[in-house]
């Protein structure tokens, strides 16, 4: 049963065309990384993943190395429940140094007070090494590759006249690692495999030729950036509190011909046609809010069930159940760009280094683009999956005992660029490791608020972990309050409770999750915003994040009062909570509460060069090119500014890029992208998609111009980022479809490299699933489903008709907008008219 003909089973697993024909373009070509050596360093291997087990590919010839995550698998336990008492007490005197003596000094080093522990890190799980034997002869006819339409990597090689081949893919329906070696001669397949981890650890037999590999995770870890010469920084043993969490490995090889002898140093084959090997991985995790050593689960059972399933199933079951599992997501959208070369286009016989490297010094590659949209959506699927925590900020993929940043949730922009593309490109189902942890976050934040704030409601600041810290880090003074010290990050993660609303039109979900928590966070902000004695609310204290100011004697400060960030995200947040409880039809006194209170907000002001101000007053930037542009978030991702809206504003924040530039690490280059489309200026966004695809191999980091992408395509920050790919995906989606303003604006920012092309499956908002087909870039034909059968208004540069509708058509200046009625689950046929 585990090895029925796979070329049968290949034969029915054909990916699904779109509604729309691309008949008129060249044939396509497969949706693959691809590659003609192996991985030298680890920004080359490539990633599988099933949103809990996540491995990064090498593809060596005689020894192969599977660099293994457990997506639970952290340092530390649950965050104390008082962690600086009596902190609060800080506020009265910030406030006055700020609002009344304009003493930044003072305020800063009273700011510093108000903090607590830093966040515990994301680990390393263990190595999968297999090292592979042959009787003579060189490797040649090397292929690595990673299919991203079935999400399976591929190595194949020659020894001599041998073929060998090892196929690698994670199942999420069997929480299996599965690796498949075949030779292409009968009785000439040797390997030993074997597992190791950078954590403390032991390895055993089991059962029937079982591997073992058990292990403790440490009780706390410094972040990689933190290290003060007086400490140890990663610590295992905790006497005063919680110890490690626990982990287990487990492997096991099945065998087609051969020999198979397992002893504790690892699994031997000789002789063999082909064999599987399947690893499976679980942790004690049992909650943000119990300890992973005394409260755990048992994690060597719920391993042991894993691999005893995938053993039931087999390989043929175990690959055909993942790979339509994946592709129940993943076919869901398609994007084409038209090539004008076609099949004469030079780069399609380079392996996806090459081409990455030819495309950075100004080679026309258009599917290079698509497949980099897609490789977005491939890792979202991979790394953030219903049940399991969210994606972190290297996904679920890293090496590092002292990963970069601690691989935490970054929600000052990371975390929350990691979601942008969910709900657009019609993966929804990945949002909701977010919105559930988002449940733990708003318990320890309502904590949160009390010690450190004196507030009702929820916050959380600027990190945070798989234990939903939620406080100010910085090690209790130790932090910078430009980074340590904001506690917006529970008020801009609750945006992402009403996108899933306005995606979905999930009604239960607004009244049941979404209300309940959007709610608390504007509780909090009731009480955070305070008179600034001219009439209007404002924060104080307040930092843009990570960017400072000059003060009238020239040094640098980052507290200070109403930075443009916090009042838009309040803006944000106020807009959405009244908006949600008016859909809901329930608790019109805190509504009318959130709109008295948001009138009186700070509001925005513009500079003496057209720029929207990033603090509330024009002081000096310490950086003008910084990677941050938190001032803009009225434009992307909230939806205060727009050119219908707020003309002035959005002129103004179309001005302060251009003098911010385009520079910037990877995600900030994405965030710019995001920003150019809703701008509406499809050709700067390009551009700045191009300058995100830049070649780089370096992992040195680089906070102005270092951003790109590395070989295999992972986000360079640098080092690597996962928010960077993902922001690159959502900006994608934005120059095609937008729909923040209340109406679907049908390719608002289709840049001129962009002539001809279509795209399925895209998502807006109201519960709209959209088809779209252009010619010499303009719309031609397209297709819409209503989901929820809401009213639907449609706006784009040419006259519209909907088959079977009576919708009206309205023109301004070059402008036509289309309302009409829909049904739920409503199909509706649109059509370019003519003038």
């Amino acid at each position: 049963m585990l090895f029925e003909n796979y070329g049968r089973l290949k034969a029915r697993l054909i990916l699904v065309a779109g509604l729309l024909s691309s008949k008129a373009f060249a044939q396509q070509p497969a949706l693959k990384l691809w590659y003609d050596k192996p991985a030298a360093q680890w920004v080359e291997a490539l990633p599988v993943g099933n949103g809990k087990i996540g491995a990064m590919v090498f593809g060596g010839v005689e020894e192969e190395l599977l660099q293994l995550n457990e997506s639970t698998l952290y340092s530390g336990g649950p965050v104390n429940k008082v962690l600086n008492p009596g902190v609060a007490g800080y506020l009265p005197a910030i406030r006055k140094a700020l609002l009344e003596e304009g003493n930044y000094n003072k305020a800063d080093s009273l700011t510093r007070k108000i903090q607590g522990p830093y966040t515990q890190s994301y680990m390393p799980l263990a190595d999968l090494i297999i090292r592979q034997s042959y009787s003579n002869g060189k490797a040649s006819h090397y292929h690595r590759e990673l299919d991203i339409s079935k999400a399976v990597a591929i190595t194949r090689f020659n020894v001599g006249d041998i073929t060998y081949s090892r196929e690698v893919f994670t199942s999420a329906p069997n929480n299996v690692l599965v690796v498949r070696l075949t030779a292409g001669k009968a009785g000439t397949l040797n390997f030993r495999a074997g597992a190791r981890s950078q954590l403390r650890f032991s390895v055993t037999t089991g059962r029937t030729g079982e591997l073992l590999l058990n292990g403790k995770a440490p009780a706390h870890v410094d972040p990689s950036y933190y290290n003060p010469g007086d400490r140890q920084h990663v610590i295992y043993e905790d006497t005063t509190g919680c110890n490690g969490m626990r982990f287990q490995v487990r492997m096991k090889i099945v065998n087609q011909g051969g020999k198979v002898v397992t002893d504790s140093t690892g699994i031997t084959v000789t002789g063999a046609n082909e064999a599987l090997i399947l690893l499976t991985a679980a942790t004690s995790f049992n909650g943000f809010d119990k300890c992973p050593d005394s409260e755990g689960r048992d994690e060597k059972a719920l391993a042991k069930t894993y691999l005893d399933n995938a053993m039931k199933a087999g390989y043929t079951q175990l690959l055909s159940q993942h790979i339509a599992d994946y592709q129940r997501y993943f076919n869901r959208v398609t994007f084409h760009i038209a090539d004008s070369l076609g099949n004469q286009n030079p780069q399609e016989k380079l392996p996806a280094d090459s081409r990455l490297k030819a495309y950075s010094k100004g080679a026309y590659d258009p599917f290079l683009e698509t497949l980099y949209f897609q490789f977005g959506r491939y890792l979202l699927i991979s790394s953030s999956r219903p049940g399991g925590p969210p994606a972190n900020l290297q996904g679920i993929w890293n090496k590092e005992l002292r990963a970069p940043w601690s691989s935490n949730y970054t929600i000052n922009i990371n975390t929350q660029m990691n979601y942008w593309p969910a709900e657009t490109t019609n993966l929804s189902e990945m949002h909701l490791p977010l919105l559930n942890f988002l449940k733990g976050l708003s318990i320890t934040g309502t904590r949160v608020a009390t010690e450190f704030f004196n507030a009702r409601g929820w916050t959380a600041n600027h990190n945070s972990d798989i234990w939903a810290l939620a406080n100010p880090v910085g090690d209790y003074g130790g932090g910078d309050p430009v980074w340590a010290n904001w506690p917006m990050g529970g008020a801009w993660l609750s945006q992402h409770l009403w996108e899933h609303y306005a995606f979905t039109g999930n009604k239960k979900f607004l009244a049941d999750t979404a209300y309940p928590l959007m709610k608390s966070a504007a509780r909090f902000m009731f009480d955070w915003l305070v008179e600034d004695g001219h009439g209007h609310l404002v924060t104080a204290p307040s930092v843009s994040p990570e960017n400072k100011f000059r003060d009238s004697s020239g040094k640098a400060q980052a507290v200070s009062v109403a930075t443009t960030m916090d009042m838009a995200i309040i803006w944000d947040l106020f807009t959405n909570v009244a908006d949600a409880a008016q859909v809901l039809g329930s608790d019109k006194a805190f509504r009318d509460s959130v709109l008295a209170k948001k009138k009186q907000l700070f509001p925005m002001q513009v500079g003496s060069k057209g720029q929207l101000l990033e603090w509330s007053k024009e002081f000096d930037e310490t950086d003008p090119r910084h990677r941050h542009v938190s001032h803009l978030f009225g434009l992307h991702p909230g939806r205060q500014i727009t050119v219908s809206n707020a003309p002035a504003f959005f002129d103004a924040a179309r001005k302060t890029l251009e003098i911010r530039g385009d520079g910037g690490t990877g995600w900030s280059r994405g965030w710019k992208i995001n920003w150019w489309a809703r701008l509406q200026d499809g050709d700067h966004a390009y551009h700045l998609i191009r300058q995100l695809l830049q070649y780089t191999n370096t992992s040195e980091t680089e906070m102005h111009n270092g951003g790109g992408t590395y070989p295999n395509f992972f986000d360079a920050h640098p080092p690597f980022q996962i928010d960077g790919n993902f922001a690159g995906t959502a900006g994608m989606a934005e120059m095609l479809v937008q729909s923040h303003e209340g109406f679907v604006n049908l390719l608002p920012a289709l840049p001129a490299a962009w002539k001809s092309g279509d795209v399925t499956g895209l998502c807006a908002r109201g519960g709209f699933v959209l088809d779209m087909h252009w010619r010499d870039g303009r719309l031609t034909t397209g297709r819409m489903r209503s989901l929820s059968g809401n009213v639907c208004t449609l706006r784009s540069a040419q006259p519209l008709q909907v088959q079977g509708t009576k919708g009206q058509l309205l023109k301004n200046g070059g402008i036509y907008t289309l309302t009409f009625a829909t049904r739920k689950g409503g199909q509706y046929l649109i059509k370019a008219a003519d003038h």
